[in-house]
């Protein structure tokens, strides 16, 4: 029996220009798939035609910017490596399963970087890999205290980037309440670095 091979993106979070999708059709035409791509007000859709399976990547309009939407699994392996590269260039959110005979590696993606790697097998649940918070409660309270702005502003955009990992976290695991909290956080954060960059 051949191995099977399948990978499945879920809560995909990627942005990006109309430059990024011509860059990505291109790539696909040179790779030898065949596909159309049409457009609406609200949608770009690309159809990639991979053996027998027809894939449409549906890109949500938003202003002149452009985000991928749904969940995917893909048997094609050079269309999965397309597929991680857009993840790593638009710095983007994503949970990633690999199926590998009786073996599911999951992939937990924030700003591009693996944060967690779990492996699955039969009932085994080990966790691979694990990022640690960058910053420390200690250096935030210090950064929050500062007055300057140009000191102000980095630390901020980490606190935003640590809110953001909390609240992927709430929405993975369900919890309303830290959902709720981190939205909020996050809107006020979001409101002193527009004051700040005034």
């Amino acid at each position: 029996m051949s191995k099977s091979h399948e990978v499945e993106y879920c809560n995909l979070e990627l942005r990006f220009d109309r430059r990024l999708i011509r860059q990505f059709i291109k790539t696909l035409i040179q790779e030898g798939f065949s596909l159309y791509w049409n457009e609406s007000e609200q949608h770009f859709i690309i159809s990639v035609r991979t053996g027998r399976k027809l894939v449409k990547l549906r890109f949500q309009r938003i202003g002149d910017r452009y985000k991928i939407v749904g969940n995917y699994s893909f048997r094609d392996e050079k269309l999965t490596e397309l597929m991680e590269k857009m993840i790593n260039d638009t710095r983007g959110h994503a949970v990633v399963k690999r199926f590998r005979d009786r073996q599911i590696v999951i992939e937990n993606i924030m700003f591009g970087e693996i944060t967690r790697l779990v492996e699955i097998s039969g009932v085994e649940h080990k966790i691979i890999f694990q990022r640690e918070p960058v910053v420390t409660t200690e250096e935030m309270i210090q950064a929050m205290k500062s007055k300057r702005i140009e000191e102000r502003i980095p630390v901020l955009r980490l606190e935003l980037d640590y809110e953001l990992a909390s609240l992927y976290d709430a929405i993975q695991n369900g919890d309303r309440d830290q959902i709720e909290r981190c939205k909020n956080k996050l809107s006020e954060l979001r409101q002193e670095m527009l004051t700040m960059e005034v």
